[in-house]
Formats: C-alpha cells, structure tokens, sequence
C-alpha cells in the first residue's frame, strides 16, 4: 500500500479526527436558533452534505449552505450573520471536544519516521485548522499538526472543493510528485470521488456519519479499513518487509 509511495495526504474531518458527529450537533443547535424544529444528525448531515456538493464549485459553499438555512427555516439573519452563530456555536466543541480518532497518532510517527511526507488536505477553513493547532490540547498533546505534517491545505487554498481533485492536483504539482507517488486518506464518498477524479490511490477508514454511501465507498477506494490499528499494522508489515 505504502510501496514506493512519497506523499501521504489526509483529510481531515472524519478521517484524521472525530469531528462530523460534532458539527451535526452544531448544526443542529444552530438550526434550533434559526426557529427550525429538532431534527436528527443524519438529516443534518444529509442536507449539509447535499448543499455543500451542489456548491462544491462556487466560491463559497458554506456561505451557501448558511444562506439555504436562512431560507429553510425563514430567519430574519443575513446569511452572514448564519455562518458567524455557526462558528460561534462550534467555537468550544472544537477547542474543547474534537480529537483523534483512535491510534493515529501512533500511525503518523511510523510514516513521518519512514520519511513519507505527510500533507493535510481539507474543505475545512483555514480558521477552523488554527484552533485545532494552537488550542485543542486533544491534538496537540498527542501529535501537533505543524510537527507532523509539512503543510495544511484548507478551504481557501482553492477554488473549488471535493469532490472537485482540484486540490490534490495543486499540491502534486507544488510537491513534483506524480499520482502514482501518492496515498490518499478520506472517509467520505465525497473524498473518495474527488481521489478516483485525481487518479490517485485512496484509503477509505471508517467512519459512521459516511454509513448511508458505505458500500458506494469501498466499491471506489482502493483500500478500506475500520480502524487505524489495522493501518498500522499494514504499515508494520511493509517496513519489515523492506528491511
């Protein structure tokens, strides 16, 4: 899997952390705030993920999906004002709840330690990426994104969001790499589509929230996992081999 592989890319929510479970929750208080009535994490999560696609290429989908809230739930706010009470609303369960999924920092120190390079590429805003560096000591204390990975690529490093490959084929071109050369880790099929269009190899891990498009997911990634532990595992496998 790791076999003359250089870059190793990695997604972010979902995938590296637990986090789409947290923004559901956002969500939905936030929804609450606009005047909608209760609605469950999976109907936030579908219509997040709906909007975000249809939108994927504008320059700014969350911008979107705020202004279709307003719409939806008939709130007096301008869509700006939708997207500051989201963030507002997210601003300590990301400082304070969001973490890694189980065993990936043990997996991040066997790659950079085998001299991978290790790049974060996510539709999450840059903003967001600066409280999980300087403020969730969930993240810091176990592997520091600056530490482990040589660069960060957010929502505003391009111009159009996965499943648009745009992203990934930026950094290869900034990094001299071929697809070939590189590893991509997602859980969404969002993610996986956006692999399969770069013509890159992608690891599918596990994540619950991505449930309803499962077996759409493992039938386009190349690998899936449930558990970090396994990748480990595979990575433990390679090197012995090597050596």
């Amino acid at each position: 899997m790791f076999t003359n592989k250089k870059v190793v890319f990695f997604d972010m929510d979902g995938t590296l952390i637990d986090s789409v479970g947290i923004w559901n929750e956002v969500d939905r208080k936030l929804i609450f705030q606009l005047g909608g009535a209760e609605v469950s994490s999976e109907e936030v999560q579908v219509q997040r993920d709906t909007v975000l696609r249809h939108f994927s290429s504008d320059t700014n989908p969350y911008l979107k999906y705020c202004e279709n809230l307003k719409e939806k739930y008939s709130s007096q706010l301008t869509a700006e004002e939708v997207v500051k009470l989201r963030y507002e609303i997210a601003n300590d369960f990301l400082t304070n709840e969001v973490n890694y999924k189980k065993d990936v920092e043990k997996v991040l120190v066997k790659l950079k330690t085998s001299g991978l390079t290790l790049i974060i590429t996510t539709t999450t805003k840059k903003s967001v990426i600066d409280i999980y560096r300087t403020l969730n000591h969930n993240i810091i204390n176990k592997a520091p994104l600056d530490q482990f990975f040589s660069n960060i690529y957010t929502r505003e490093d391009v111009t159009e969001i996965k499943p648009n490959p745009e992203i990934y084929h930026k950094v290869m071109g900034e990094l001299n790499v071929e697809p070939e050369e590189c590893l991509i880790f997602e859980d969404s099929l969002i993610g996986v589509d956006a692999a399969n269009r770069a013509g890159i190899e992608v690891v599918a891990m596990y994540d619950k929230y991505s449930d309803h498009e499962r077996d759409e997911i493992n039938e386009k990634a190349d690998y899936a996992f449930d558990h970090y532990e396994a990748v480990l595992e595979v990575i433990e496998a390679e090197l012995e081999m090597k050596n």
